[in-house]
């Protein structure tokens, strides 16, 4: 019995070039594999800028509408980062983001529930995708320097400021200032005395 599995699509050895034009890349990027672009459907022209020096882990999903343009700065590094993206999701340099990290830019789904119903008529296997309402979008914005741990969610709106570390499982809902450790759900500014006592 053979085996047709290749290795090199489980270790960043393939082709880089087979992505969409669309997809920007500066050197020295190291991408796992390329499931990761299986959801890429942006028009936009760039729909997907990855700096120098990225690293993107296996888990990672750039799942980015058509209307979506995701930019992700240089050095940083994608460990399983799920990215949702409807309009603009902005990460810096030097951004570290682990496992099962959900970060989206919309809700992708009304949030009145007679529009919601509409919506799930709409994207049926029998419906008309073009009757669906339009959706409700907020850039993120995630600057440099930021750590976010394992199983955090980032929604809509949010702007993460510079040096920033989000606990693992996080949901976070407002804006964090720069330098702080935001933890819990929804995510708060930890006090570290009191989480070591």
């Amino acid at each position: 019995m053979s085996n047709n599995i290749n290795i090199n699509e489980f270790t960043g050895d393939w082709d880089y070039n087979i992505l969409p034009e669309n997809i920007w890349l500066s050197e020295g990027c190291y991408l796992e594999r390329k499931e990761s672009f299986e959801r890429f459907r942006s028009q936009i022209n760039p729909g997907l800028i990855i700096g120098r020096g990225v690293q993107v882990y296996t888990w990672t999903v750039f799942s980015v509408e058509p209307e979506g343009r995701l930019i992700v700065g240089n050095d940083s590094i994608l460990v399983g980062a799920i990215f949702w993206c409807a309009e603009s999701i902005t990460i810096g340099e030097r951004v570290l983001i682990s496992y099962n990290v959900m970060i989206a830019d919309s809700d992708f789904h009304p949030r009145d529930p007679e529009l919601r119903r509409w919506d799930a008529i709409a994207i049926s296997p029998e419906g008309d995708i073009t009757q669906r309402p339009p959706l409700e979008t907020k850039p993120v914005v995630i600057e440099n320097y930021v750590q976010i741990g394992i199983g955090a969610i980032i929604l809509k709106g949010v702007h993460i400021g510079a040096g920033a570390r989000i606990g693992a499982g996080s949901v976070v809902t407002r804006n964090v200032p720069p330098g702080v450790f935001v933890t819990g759900n929804p995510a708060r500014v930890a006090n570290l005395q009191e989480e070591y006592l």
